[in-house]
């Protein structure tokens, strides 16, 4: 285990990239790889790096010391059950997301919740200052985090400071009915460098530090910029988040993963076309209005349920929040309605699992499906859009993709709709569906070339060279 203050490169992240789980039998606690594009991302620079992750368990009320596992240094941080319901459940998925999601759903304003915020951040902050030796490269990861960023710089100023954020950064008129707006702005600009999807979200950043703070015109371009605060200099960018595509690639390929594509085909009665949704069971997905749009193409005669099967994998997410739990019994409900209205015995339309499968079995959907719907009404990234895509090398499956993801300013060769636009999504599936294929396999291997060249790797490399880059500049001042 490596020894306080001892490592160079310090990730921080909400969540460990292991999961605690406790026997039945009463024995030792098991840990399990934690699922996710952030372990992925992370797992192979802090492998390289010698570095430490720092993170909670995901079990509240448990106090564990540094600990070593699988070969990572992991600093757990130690959260209460109310402190889950308040930081987490609370001020994180109940206030920030639905806000920086463009407010799908009202945000709830709670100053409870928010002093519990500052007081968690504020423990992380304490534990990557812990971890990190003299020097260090200190990562931050996404929006139940941003205060840290500035704790941490009170507590280490001899650290380097990247935040990198995996949601929506929302246009300045929401942003600015967060009640503790300047708090989070004055929170992040303690990084030395600020990250985000796309050069929207970076533009909306640099807007509101001038606006807020009062300081000079940021210096930039439409990617990015840089906001100079008299010693030092934040710089903003845009790094769009990607997958292990060759790693993907590579494992789709292989005898046993397409013979299970072809057995789940089987198993749906083989139907001329699969249509695949994989999502979280959240709001931001559009699951409901890509279910309403199949109910209407069935319902006019455009699609044969004969011949069209839908599978929707919804993963099981946040479910003690009120408007998941409505969201679930509404999906749940269309589901019902459509297979009432258009399945025989035994052969559902709409094959519907809440529930999480591994991922060699979603490598086997990605690679059966003809066509794969990814309709978010606002999303960070998307990254099933490229897992996807990086499954299909031979020109084969369809992406329908809204343009709210931010995964379409890559994918430009998907078949880009407007969710709120129902006919337009109607429209995109049986275009999808009947597309030429010669005019499909361009579409596809144009999109799996960009995906295999900008991987995850990419991501991180960008990221931290500009990170490294702005530390060079401020020892040179």
């Amino acid at each position: 285990m490596n020894e306080p203050n001892s490592n160079d490169f310090v990730v921080v992240a909400n969540r460990l990239p292991v999961d605690m789980e406790t026997p039945e039998d009463g024995g030792p606690p098991v840990w399990r790889r934690s699922p996710g594009g952030l372990v992925t991302a992370m797992e192979t620079v802090l492998r390289s790096s010698e570095g430490a992750w720092v993170g909670w368990p995901g079990t509240p009320d448990v106090h564990l010391d540094p600990f070593e596992e699988d070969g990572l240094a992991l600093y757990p941080v130690e959260l209460s059950a109310r402190e889950v319901e308040e930081y987490y459940e609370g001020f994180s998925n109940d206030t920030l997301w639905p806000l920086y999601h463009d407010a799908l759903i009202p945000p709830t304003f709670d100053r409870r919740w928010w002093r519990t915020y500052r007081e968690v951040n504020q423990r992380f902050a304490e534990a990557a200052a812990q971890a990190a030796a003299p020097g260090a490269t200190v990562w931050v990861h996404d929006y139940q985090l941003q205060l840290v960023p500035r704790m941490l710089r009170e507590l280490r100023p001899d650290v380097t400071i990247g935040f990198f954020l995996h949601i929506p950064f929302p246009p300045t008129e929401l942003f600015l009915q967060l009640p503790w707006r300047k708090a989070i702005v004055d929170g992040l600009l303690g990084a030395d460098l600020v990250g985000f999807h796309l050069p929207g979200g970076a533009q909306n950043f640099l807007y509101l530090a001038n606006r807020l703070f009062g300081l000079p015109a940021p210096r930039g371009t439409s990617s990015g910029g840089a906001i100079d605060l008299g010693d030092r200099t934040v710089r903003v960018g845009a790094y769009p988040i990607s997958i292990d595509s060759a790693q993907l690639h590579d494992r789709s390929q292989e005898k046993e993963i397409r013979e299970r594509a072809a057995e789940i085909r089987h198993d749906l009665g083989d139907p001329e076309v699969m249509l695949l949704g994989v999502d979280r069971l959240d709001y931001t997905k559009g699951i409901d209005i890509r279910l309403e749009a199949l109910h209407e193409l069935f319902a006019e005669g455009t699609l044969d349920p004969e011949k069209v099967v839908m599978v929707q994998l919804a993963t099981p997410s946040r479910e003690r929040l009120t408007a998941y739990a409505r969201l679930r019994d509404q999906v749940e409900r269309e589901v019902g309605r459509i297979n009432g209205e258009f399945a025989r015995i035994g052969s559902p339309v709409v094959h519907y699992l809440h529930a999480s499968v591994d991922r060699d079995e979603l490598l086997a959907m990605y690679t059966g499906a003809d066509v794969m719907l990814v309709t978010p009404l606002r999303d960070g990234m998307n990254l099933v859009a490229k897992e996807y895509v990086a499954c299909h090398s031979d020109g084969s499956g369809a992406l329908v993709l809204s343009e709210f993801a931010g995964a379409a300013a890559e994918l430009r060769r998907a078949m880009l709709v407007n969710p709120h636009d129902l006919e337009g999504v109607k429209r995109a599936i049986v275009e999808a569906i009947g597309e030429d294929p010669a005019e499909r396999k361009r579409r596809m291997e144009t999109m799996h070339a960009h995906v295999m060249k900008y991987d995850v790797a990419h991501w991180s490399r960008s990221f931290l060279d500009d990170l490294r880059a702005t530390s060079d500049a401020h020892a040179g001042t």
